[in-house]
């Protein structure tokens, strides 16, 4: 379950070429083995020289996530899809990450009682994204006692929860460069060393949070200042565990904190998931030899893949919800009640008996009585109509949400 960096080059010593990038420093392992670790640099107030083919990238990105931000304005209730989005997020970016569960399995889950610890940590992520959603949405700033909060989330429930909630006070290593394993001292095994614990890592910390607070739009891109700051996190590895998803998930608070994204819907791990060798290439290629052209490029065209692929899956629920009130409409079912319950199963991907009836303001019975009416429509499914606590879901949502309508 632990954050994984597969690097495809070996990572030693002689890499790190660029003092700009930031420095090595003498680190201890925790048998007394000395060793190297990379403190990054802080983040520049200028943005880096890009080619005229990572420029392209970054303005078709910008296009993208306006138009996602506009389809997403243009919704009678934009925070009706965020939901559906996220759940599908939570899961591709666990996998990132190496827990995985079926995307299917996911969205069909009970959120309140999750039936594995991989499920725990993959609902952990949508509980963790709705309250820093919730948190820039009211205006409050990105803090390192914020992400302290959210790490703390994300970890609920796991075996690391112990640990959780502040930043670590142990050196860690990130994977084994080829021929490793021949080293008894885990530094020099180390794919990648990252900053120590203690002030370098605290410090390191307080400066990117101060740094994306700073209004830089008449020296630094949106796109690029957010490729930046996701870069800094994912190299200072603060936390202990959950530094991938915490720092995919700071991507969209970015935006949404300095105003590109006013909902933040976008869905970016599954883009990156597919492409996770490169990912963590370009990564280590800034620390290393400051590459930041390539990998600015690399992060502007998932963004913009991103954008478009979310906002064409919020068309396609627009579409299904609509389907479904057309089916409702075209029934004997006359209350207002029942259109209310297909917008719940287009918002909330798996629900219960006793959701519908807190979420309706009805009784129990009449719950219970409404989501039967719409499953003998076809509109909503049980997974498991013998369990205690029956979930429902509606097929066309989960379909759309997989990417298997209309197969």
């Amino acid at each position: 379950m632990s954050d994984k960096w597969l690097y495809s080059d070996i990572v030693d010593l002689a890499m790190f070429v660029n003092d700009m990038s930031g420095s090595l420093v003498d680190v201890t392992a925790p048998d007394g083995s000395p060793g190297k670790a990379f403190v990054p640099a802080p983040l520049p107030d200028d943005m880096p020289a890009l080619s005229a083919s990572t420029i392209l990238e970054v303005a078709e990105a910008r296009a993208a996530l306006a138009a996602l931000d506009s389809t997403s304005a243009h919704l009678p209730d934009p925070t009706l899809l965020r939901a559906p989005t996220l759940r599908r997020e939570a899961q591709a970016t666990s996998a990132l990450e190496g827990t995985y569960a079926p995307l299917r399995k996911v969205l069909t889950a009970d959120a309140d009682e999750p039936a594995t610890l991989d499920l725990v940590e993959i609902l952990n992520y949508e509980r963790m994204a709705n309250y820093g959603f919730g948190w820039v949405g009211d205006g409050r700033p990105i803090t390192t006692a914020f992400l302290e909060d959210l790490h703390g989330i994300l970890m609920r429930g796991t075996p690391l929860a112990g640990g959780s909630g502040r930043l670590r006070d142990t050196q860690v290593v990130i994977g084994k460069r080829a021929g490793g394993a021949a080293h008894s001292n885990p530094l020099a095994a180390a794919r990648f060393v990252p900053s120590p614990p203690g002030d370098h890592l605290k410090a390191g910390l307080d400066r990117l949070v101060g740094w994306m607070r700073q209004d830089h739009r008449a020296r630094v891109d949106p796109v690029v200042a957010t490729a930046m700051s996701h870069y800094q996190l994912e190299t200072l590895h603060p936390f202990i565990d959950g530094n991938g998803r915490l720092g995919r998930l700071l991507i969209v608070l970015h935006l949404q904190s300095i105003g590109v994204l006013t909902e933040p819907t976008l869905t970016v791990s599954s883009w990156f998931e597919a492409r996770r060798t490169d990912y963590y290439d370009h990564l280590l290629a800034v620390s290393a030899r400051g590459d930041w052209d390539p990998f600015i490029g690399f992060f502007a065209a998932g963004l913009r893949a991103s954008a478009e692929s979310t906002r064409t899956q919020m068309r396609a629920l627009v579409e299904v919800q609509a389907e479904l009130a057309d089916v409702v409409g075209g029934s004997n079912l006359r209350s207002a009640n029942a259109r209310a319950l297909v917008d719940l199963a287009v918002a909330s991907p798996s629900f219960t008996v006793r959701q519908v009836e807190a979420r309706l303001g009805i009784s129990y019975g009449r719950a219970n009585a409404l989501i039967s009416q719409l499953m003998g429509l076809g509109i909503l499914d049980v997974v498991d109509e013998k369990a205690y606590k029956r979930i429902f879901f509606a097929p066309r949502v989960i379909d759309v949400l997989t990417g298997e309508s209309g197969k």
